[in-house]
Formats: structure tokens, C-alpha cells, sequence
């Protein structure tokens, strides 16, 4: 086991390899760009090396800031009291280590004996000896353990059933368990498992205590919403994991527009049951929702589900969400949220039509006038400039999103966008994976996982992200088989699965009910081309989408690894001919 751990990105490796070499000519050794031997589980020798490390040096850059296994190491590191954190680019740092003393190293040269660098030859000296005189030998006296911080209660809040009977409102009862989830996690007494680990258990029948063992959490919440007619019924209650007796149930039966009020007393119930004490800063922070009226609430909500169950590029998702939220500020001009989503409509319509990019950033920079914080408008933001072929501006902007809220789905899924889009396909899998466990409804991660399981030739991933995205879209597809968004995600799904006669069918069937489409033809061109392997096909469903692809589309179809068979073809050469002429000409032809 070395002494010196060294977590980075893969791409920053030549900037490393200096910095490795002048610690191990310091006499340490390093462990950062191992030989795995066959057969063996990479992620537990990065584990066993990393605890076994006396010191952890963390590199951060704009690229490494975004990377999911660094910045999951630092948070290891920084738990275990061993972590060195360094910095390149003035990277802006991950929020949960930025207490933490960063060296700066864009001056040190590759010389030892520069300042930046003798002062984390000093950092390491310091940690390695308290780590040595930490680690005695087995039996003999060690060194006084720090005093524990009081430990927190560990909880969890299941989905809340949606007992209106109506599937429409689903997103209804989602958004009231997201924010008790939330307003749970401003408890400072609370351990509150994130929304991803709970969500997989939405839809089916639990046993309160086999979850809570699952989730390692003593109390378990649970309950259900119903909607209807201007009013709201929740019921819920409080389980003990470790006997199932219930701590705390109530019924509410309130004024839909009582809503925050009572998620409110639902939050404050929980705290006094369990006899902790809520601080009047939390208690603040958990009355702060971005707004104070329910009909804006509802319609936000309502907007992004539109956003969670459409494609990228769809033209009339991204028309709805504009238009919800156009209503949403009409209602209440503060709601920042509602500015940010209604960016990411305007973002849809300009990477698919081109022309919104104004439109695009105002929203955005409205919603961060309003609340600098949210990180969703910076997540949206990144989505912006990236189309506007900005891919540094928007790695910084996802690397701030990051450092602000992990756990957001808009940002775990631009995160995944932009990774995905600059070829980062191994980068962007653990943020589609967190995306489509964030939502449940979510189908577009599930097929983008797809997409780059296949490019890195991963087939047992592939699969079950196939399977995934399947199950996900048939269960929309059994109660609107019309549906064609879905049932080209379903196509997707059917030709990674080797079900060629089924993708082709529901192919078949959406293009008989709107053949003008232009995304869902290119996505039925990327099932042909990447997973049927049927080049004539793939360009005879394309010609008509690059008759009318926009420049910022274009960029993204030529990044696309789905489209790789077709590349050498000398009709794709002819339509991206085409398409690079009539993009110049538009471009000469718009006044200065």
C-alpha cells in the first residue's frame, strides 16, 4: 500500500504525472495509475488503497470538478481526515470541501522547490507523521480518539402513493415527497437518505423493515396524496424500522392552496416525534420554497414532468414548458425556479430550431438574479452555452450546479449531457444513472445509458439499461399507445435488446401517425444505424432531418457515436454538405 493516494480525472493525466514524480522523489510512494490484474474488482482496490493511503492528494481542474469518482474519493478522503487537496485553473471547488486548505499549483512550474509546491511538500510531511503516529502497531497504544459529534437519526421517506386516481397527478405526489425529503434535510439532528435510494422503491408493495435494514435508517416515513376538486388529502406516518409500531400518523384534509402549510406541519410533527429539536434557523430555511402560491406551485410542477418524460429536442414539450412557465411567472414574476425551467424550454427549441439562445440565457440569468444558488439555472445555463459550442464555460457552469446540489435531477442529467456530448461517454454514466433513479418516469436517461454502454462496448449494461427504458415506457405506452415520444424511446430499447421485428413495428406505427417528426426521425435513424446496422434505412429516415437540421443540432448529431456507421457513407457526406451550405448562407444572410 503506497503512502500517497492521487485522485484525478484521466484526462489531466500529463499535467500529473509531474506532480507524481516530484512526490516520489521526496522519498513517498504514490499510487495513481495502476496495473489491474485480470479478473480483479477495480473499485475495491481503489477502496483498499485509499484507506490504506496516509495522505490523499486530490487534483481539481475544470474537468476533474465534475468527475463523479473524484470527487466521491474527496468526500472519502475528507471523512477519513487525509485529504490534501490541490488545484489547477482556479477549479472551483466542490461546496462540501471548500472549509478544506486547497493549494494552488498553476505556478509551481513542474519544480520542487517552488513555493506552491514546498507548501504541500509541508501539507504531506505533516499528514503522513499524524497518520503514522495514528496507525500503531496491532496492540499497541493508540493515540486519544477525537470526540464523536452527536449522532444523527437516520430516516428515509418513501414515496408518497398517489391515490387520486388519475396517473396525470402522479407528478403531483412525487413533488410533495421531494419536498419533505428536502425539508427533512435541513434538520440538523436528521440522517435523510436522498431521493435516488428511495425512489426505487416507488410502485411496489414494502416491508418497513426489510427497507429499513436495506437503507441502514431506524425510522421509516411513509404515505399518500390524494387531489381533487381544490383540495389535498395527505396521510402519513412514522414507523419504526426495528419493530414496525408506529410512532406518529395523521390525516390532513386541506385547501390545495393550504399545501405548503401543511408540508410544513408534516416536517415539524416528524422533528417533535421524535423529540429533536428544530433550530429556528432550520425552521426558516425549511419555510423557504421559492414561492407562496399553490397554482404556481402546481403549474411548475406540472412543467417539469413535461420536461422528465420528453426528448431533448422535442419541439412540443419544449413549446408546453414555455408556456406553463410563462404562466407560472405571469402568477408570481420571484419564482426562480419556474425562470430556470422556462430557460430549459427555450434551450430545447434553440438546439432544435436555432434562434432562442437570447431567449435562453435571459431566463436563466433571471432565475440566478433571484436566487444565485439554485443550482438547476446554472445546470440549465451549461445546457445553453454548450449548445452555443461553449463547452468550457459550461463544464464550469456544471461543476458549480455539482458543488451545489448533487442530488438534483436537472443537474445530474445536464451533467450527463455534456459529458456525453464532448465524448465523454464513461464520465457521463454515473450521472444518467443517478438521473433515471432520481425520476422514475425518467426515460430519456435510461435510453441516453444506452447509448453509452454501446459506445464503450459495455453489453450487460447496455441490456439493462434497454430493459430499464423499456419497462419505463411501457407502462406509459399501456394507457397511450399513441403516444410517439415514448414509443420511439420504446423502438430504442427493443433494437438494443435485439428485438428487431418489435423496433421496427413501433417505428412503423409512429411514423404512420406523424411522419413529419423531425427528432423522432433522427432517433429512429440512431436505432437503425447503431443497433439494426441498416445504413440504407438510417439514411433514408435522416434525409429528411438534415433537410431542416439546425446548426446547434448539427453539432450535436456529428458528436453522436450512434451515428459512427454511417460516417464514411457518401450520402451522410452529401447531407452534412448540404446541411454546412444552408447553415453559411443563413448565416451570411442575417443582419450584423
Amino acid at each position: 500500500m503506497a503512502d500517497v493516494f492521487i485522485s484525478y480525472a484521466r484526462s489531466d493525466k500529463a499535467r500529473v504525472r509531474p506532480l507524481v514524480e516530484a512526490v516520489e522523489a521526496l522519498g513517498w510512494s504514490v499510487w495513481w495509475d495502476p496495473e489491474i490484474t485480470p479478473g480483479q474488482e477495480f473499485d475495491d482496490q481503489i477502496e483498499a488503497e485509499l484507506h490504506a493511503a496516509k495522505a490523499v492528494v486530490v487534483v481539481w481542474t475544470p474537468v476533474s470538478v465534475i468527475s463523479r469518482w473524484v470527487r466521491g474519493e474527496a468526500r472519502e478522503a475528507a471523512e477519513l481526515g487525509v485529504l490534501v487537496p490541490v488545484r489547477f485553473e482556479e477549479a472551483r471547488l466542490p461546496m462540501d470541501v471548500r472549509a478544506i486548505h486547497t493549494i494552488d499549483l498553476d505556478n509551481w512550474g513542474g519544480n520542487p522547490q517552488s513555493a506552491p509546491f514546498q507548501d504541500l511538500q509541508r501539507a504531506l510531511g505533516a499528514m503522513i507523521a499524524r497518520q503514522h503516529a495514528s496507525r500503531p502497531l496491532a496492540g499497541g497504544a493508540g493515540a486519544t480518539a477525537p470526540a464523536a459529534e452527536p449522532a444523527r437519526v437516520a430516516i428515509c421517506v418513501l414515496p408518497f402513493s398517489n391515490m387520486s386516481g388519475e396517473a396525470e397527478q402522479e407528478y403531483f405526489s412525487d413533488g410533495i415527497t421531494e419536498d419533505i425529503i428536502t425539508d427533512l434535510s435541513k434538520v440538523s439532528a436528521l440522517s435523510v437518505i436522498a431521493r435516488n435510494s428511495v425512489f426505487v422503491y416507488k410502485g411496489t408493495h414494502v416491508d418497513v423493515s426489510k427497507v429499513a435494514s436495506e437503507l441502514k435508517v431506524k425510522y421509516v416515513l411513509e404515505g399518500s396524496v390524494r387531489k381533487a376538486g381544490g383540495r389535498v388529502r395527505i396521510s402519513a406516518q412514522l414507523i419504526d424500522g426495528a419493530n414496525n409500531n408506529h410512532i406518529w400518523a395523521e390525516r390532513y384534509d386541506r385547501d390545495s392552496n393550504d399545501i405548503f402549510a401543511l408540508q410544513d406541519e408534516i416536517s415539524e410533527a416528524i422533528v417533535k416525534a421524535l423529540k429533536l429539536r428544530l433550530l429556528p434557523e432550520e425552521k426558516k430555511a425549511i419555510e423557504q420554497r421559492g414561492t407562496d402560491n399553490a397554482e404556481a406551485y402546481n403549474l411548475y410542477l406540472m412543467a417539469r414532468q413535461t420536461y422528465v418524460g420528453g426528448q431533448e429536442y422535442d419541439v412540443r414539450s419544449a413549446q408546453a414548458i414555455i408556456r406553463l412557465c410563462n404562466h407560472v411567472t405571469g402568477i408570481d414574476p420571484n419564482y426562480a425556479r419556474a425562470w430556470a425551467l422556462m430557460a430549459l424550454g427555450y434551450q430545447k427549441l434553440h438546439q432544435s430550431q436555432g434562434g432562442m439562445s437570447g431567449r435562453a440565457m435571459a431566463a436563466a440569468e433571471r432565475a440566478l438574479a433571484l436566487d444565485a444558488n439554485l443550482a438547476e439555472a446554472h445546470a440549465i445555463k451549461a445546457l445553453i452555452l454548450l449548445a452555443d459550442d461553449h463547452s468550457d464555460a459550461a463544464a464550469a457552469e456544471v461543476a458549480i450546479a455539482l458543488g451545489l446540489n448533487p442530488e438534483s435531477y436537472e443537474v445530474n442529467r445536464a451533467a450527463g449531457r455534456l459529458n456525453y456530448q464532448l465524448h465523454r461517454q464513461m464520465e457521463a454514466i454515473p450521472f444518467y444513472e443517478k438521473a433515471a433513479t432520481l425520476m422514475e418516469s425518467d426515460i430519456n436517461s435510461a435510453s441516453m445509458l444506452i447509448a453509452c454502454y454501446t459506445a464503450i462496448g459495455d453489453t450487460e449494461g447496455r441490456q439493462r439499461s434497454a430493459r430499464l427504458a423499456l419497462t419505463r415506457a411501457d407502462k406509459i405506452l399501456a394507457t397511450d399507445q399513441n403516444n410517439i415520444v415514448v414509443t420511439g424511446y420504446s423502438a430504442y430499447a427493443l433494437a438494443a435488446l435485439g428485438e428487431a421485428d418489435r423496433a421496427k413495428a413501433r417505428m412503423s406505427r409512429s411514423l404512420l401517425i406523424d411522419p413529419d417528426d423531425f427528432n423522432m426521425r433522427y432517433n429512429f435513424a440512431c436505432t437503425l444505424s447503431v443497433h439494426l446496422q441498416d445504413r440504407a434505412a438510417a439514411l433514408d429516415m435522416l434525409e429528411p432531418v438534415f433537410a431542416q437540421i439546425s446548426s446547434n443540432f448539427m453539432a450535436y448529431a456529428m458528436a453522436d457515436p450512434d451515428l459512427d456507421l454511417l460516417r464514411d457513407e457518401p450520402r451522410f457526406k452529401s447531407m452534412v454538405a448540404a446541411a454546412e451550405a444552408r447553415h453559411a448562407a443563413e448565416s451570411a444572410a442575417e443582419p450584423e
